[in-house]
């Protein structure tokens, strides 16, 4: 499934301070599935809240297709989940060659509990000179497949 972004958000002060990339002028998204409710834009693009919720459960795919290859410092992303405990695990791949091939930057696995542990927020430092496409597939949780996936926030620099 292919979507172009496109309309009029409110701007992000803290995104523009750092120079994050315009995802909805410079990249295609695909997504596996979206809860109409949660769409992507509400992830990828400032001036949202409440992120991006998955429509179906299980593992997810959110992919990043850049129109022209991008330099790339560094990802932001943030997750929350204060209703259930649950073990997520997400990987970040990366292309420079429009999806030929794909280099792993990240693995990680990280416990919600809402008795504490509800948010998770990581920015990987990078610095790669020419990135075609970004993957980020999210396990919602590794013990069952029936939990939906969310992501409260991605920024790319």
């Amino acid at each position: 499934m292919q979507k172009r972004i496109i309309g009029n958000v409110r701007s992000d002060t803290a995104c523009l301070a750092e120079n994050c990339l315009s995802l909805a002028e410079l990249a295609d998204v695909e997504v596996s599935s979206e809860d109409s409710r949660h769409p992507i834009e509400a992830a990828l693009l400032p001036g949202f809240s409440q992120g991006w919720r998955a429509g179906t459960p299980g593992k997810q795919t959110i992919r990043l297709l850049f129109n022209q290859a991008q330099p790339i410092k560094a990802i932001q992303l943030d997750f929350l989940e204060a209703d259930i405990a649950r073990t997520q695990e997400y990987t970040v791949r990366m292309s420079s060659d429009n999806g030929r091939s794909f280099l792993e930057i990240v693995r990680q696995q990280w416990n919600f509990n809402p008795e504490g542990g509800t948010a998770e927020s990581e920015r990987h430092i990078i610095d790669l000179p020419a990135v075609s496409i970004i993957e980020l597939n999210i396990t919602p949780d590794i013990s069952d497949s029936s939990v939906f996936a969310s992501l409260e926030k991605m920024r790319v620099f």
